[in-house]
């Protein structure tokens, strides 16, 4: 690939969370079905830095790309440090040849420093982008790509160049490219990947955690993310990749090994790098919660339930999302059921009831909003998708209502969403979970008050 054009994508890997307005946006489908296929649309060598072949630091090759890739896409969804940073080294090296992307549901302006430039935007759902609008983006951005390489002279697109006019783009000789890449890893520079090696980037790892996990394998996962863990604490100087914590330790504590409670020990471990207690992230949150609901399951210590409600409180703040809300309700009814003071399980059950009224907004929001797919966005795969993420948003909706301890409207809403279940497992789970449900809410502390009034 000697003289083939190279185009270098910035931008943030797996799930990222944009901590103004609560969403996380899995990035890695924004590569994968759009930007990766509009750089070799248009044909470049597109590459990221999750797939760049290196042993020691991750930084000479990078360095190396932000200056000599023909083409470098930044995207700066969920407002990423490292995109940011990555794209100011760019625009300080190369006057031109840089395409600015990000998703159009960012809540403030971009940056004073970049908010006059070109900034295409397309439109990320969440946990994926659909077909039409990758479709859309995709043919968008290959087209811009084709025309800024095929341009000469192309036109200045770095407000650096702009501003600082006469001002030369730096080059680097070949010779002296060489003899960088041949630096011995004891100077704090990457060393030369020698051929035959056989090391995996980041990017395999990450696709043979996900293969695992889809077979339910979670201890292949765990070990795949250990690795990809220790690597990345070489490459950053021992600091900790959220993105990798958070998996880990959803995979330590999914493997029940050696025991359940030894995982989830484990689990909780990882989880605590990522302050917790402290912590903005809806992932961090959601997964504390997870852990703690189920380390109370285990071993009835209040100190369990009482984190697992916190985070699920805080979470649910944050994000505004149902799976939160209704992890908050339900955990808020089993303290109710549990507490010995009359007034605190009032308290816990009547915020349960004004948590489950709320998250039944946000689910009929998300049903308005999120019709099902038809005509080019209809594949099988979308539509699959979609149809179990629309039945565990009617799921909770069913839930919420049996919280509200509305017969009638539970009724409906489940034997509705039981018929559409596309796998069995998930009516059962369903089931159980309303079973547990109306065992908290069959020893009710209103009961108290009417007593007291009769």
């Amino acid at each position: 690939m000697e003289n083939e054009l190279t185009c270098f994508v910035v931008m943030g890997f797996g799930k990222k969370t944009d901590f103004e307005t609560g969403r996380t946006l899995d990035l890695d489908m924004s590569y994968r079905n759009m930007i990766k296929p509009a750089v070799e649309a248009a044909g470049l060598n597109c590459i990221r830095a999750d797939e760049i072949v290196h042993s020691g630091l991750i930084d000479l090759p990078m360095y190396e790309q932000l200056l000599n890739a023909d083409v470098v896409v930044a995207d700066l969804s969920t407002s990423n440090k490292n995109a940011f940073y990555e794209l100011g080294v760019r625009h300080a090296l190369r006057p031109f040849t840089t395409v600015i992307i990000c998703e159009d549901g960012m809540k403030s302006p971009l940056p004073f420093d970049v908010n006059h430039v070109a900034v295409r935007q397309y439109h990320h759902l969440g946990e994926d982008i659909g077909s039409s609008e990758a479709k859309r983006f995709s043919s968008l951005l290959t087209e811009a790509i084709k025309n800024i390489v095929n341009k000469n002279p192309r036109d200045n697109d770095s407000p650096v160049y702009t501003f600082l006019n006469g001002l030369k783009a730096p080059q680097i000789a070949a010779a002296i490219k060489e003899a960088v890449q041949q630096t011995e890893p004891d100077t704090g520079k990457a060393a030369e990947v020698k051929p035959g090696k056989n090391l995996k980037t980041h990017s395999e790892l990450m696709k043979e955690v996900d293969e695992a996990q889809k077979e339910g394998d979670w201890i292949t996962a765990k070990v795949f993310l250990s690795k990809i863990r220790k690597n990345s604490k070489l490459e950053n100087q021992d600091k900790e990749d959220p993105y990798t914590l958070q998996r880990l330790a959803l995979a330590t504590y999914k493997s029940k090994s050696p025991t359940e409670l030894d995982s989830l020990k484990e689990a909780q471990g990882l989880l605590k790098l990522l302050d917790p207690t402290t912590s903005n992230d809806p992932e961090t949150l959601g997964l504390w919660g997870a852990v703690h609901k189920r380390l109370w399951e285990l071993s009835n210590e209040q100190i369990n339930l009482d984190e697992a409600i916190n985070a699920y409180e805080r979470g649910f703040y944050l994000r505004n999302d149902y799976y939160n809300g209704i992890n908050y309700a339900f955990l808020l009814n089993t303290r109710a059921a549990k507490s010995a003071e009359t007034a605190e399980a009032i308290a816990d059950f009547i915020q349960a009831r004004r948590i489950r009224k709320e998250v039944i907004k946000i689910c009929n929001t998300w049903l308005n909003n999120n019709p099902e797919p038809k005509g080019p966005d209809a594949n099988s795969g979308i539509l699959e998708n979609y149809s179990k993420s629309r039945y565990w948003v009617e799921a909770t909706i069913g839930e919420a209502y049996v919280g509200l301890e509305d017969e009638e409207l539970a009724n409906k809403k489940l034997q509705e969403i039981y018929s559409n279940a596309s796998e069995k497992w998930m009516q059962e789970t369903t089931q159980q979970q309303i079973e547990r449900l109306q065992k908290l809410l069959s020893n009710s502390p209103l009961q108290f008050i009417k007593e007291n009034k009769n």
